[in-house]
């Protein structure tokens, strides 16, 4: 936490800067404060580097730590870790690791297969439809 901020004071110190001398050159309300903007992006990305790198990395640690505690949190609720893919059986184009039998579900296995049913006859319904529009119009 320490280093964001003080990337962040850092950052800001750097646009008061710059805004002082735009103040200074003569610009003045939102001209200033653009080109402030600009010339202090600029200054900061070749000063500020090495705080930007801990900062980044700062974020990127944490961002691992609680991705790692949702999966851990996950598997805990599920009954103990995910199976080994190695060990699921798996039937041959049916893309499920349950042997293309379903979940165990009986809800949620029968909403899926409503679903495959619906798209079958919505694929069957479009080709067969247009071999029939093509025999009327020819």
């Amino acid at each position: 936490m320490r280093s964001v901020l003080a990337y962040t004071a850092a950052r800001l110190l750097l646009f008061g800067v710059a805004y002082g001398v735009m103040y200074l050159l003569g610009a003045r309300a939102w001209l200033a404060v653009i080109l402030a903007a600009l010339v202090s992006g600029l200054v900061s990305y070749i000063l500020l580097s090495r705080q930007r790198d801990a900062v980044s990395e700062r974020i990127t640690a944490r961002t691992d730590r609680m991705s790692r505690r949702l999966v851990e949190g996950a598997a805990h609720e599920d009954g103990g870790g995910l199976p080994d893919a190695a060990s699921a059986p798996k039937s041959a184009g049916s893309g499920r690791g349950d042997g293309g039998t379903g979940t165990g579900d009986p809800a949620g296995d029968a909403e899926t297969a409503a679903e495959d049913a619906g798209s079958a006859e919505k694929a069957e319904g479009s080709a067969g439809g247009g071999k029939q529009e093509a025999a009327g119009t020819a």
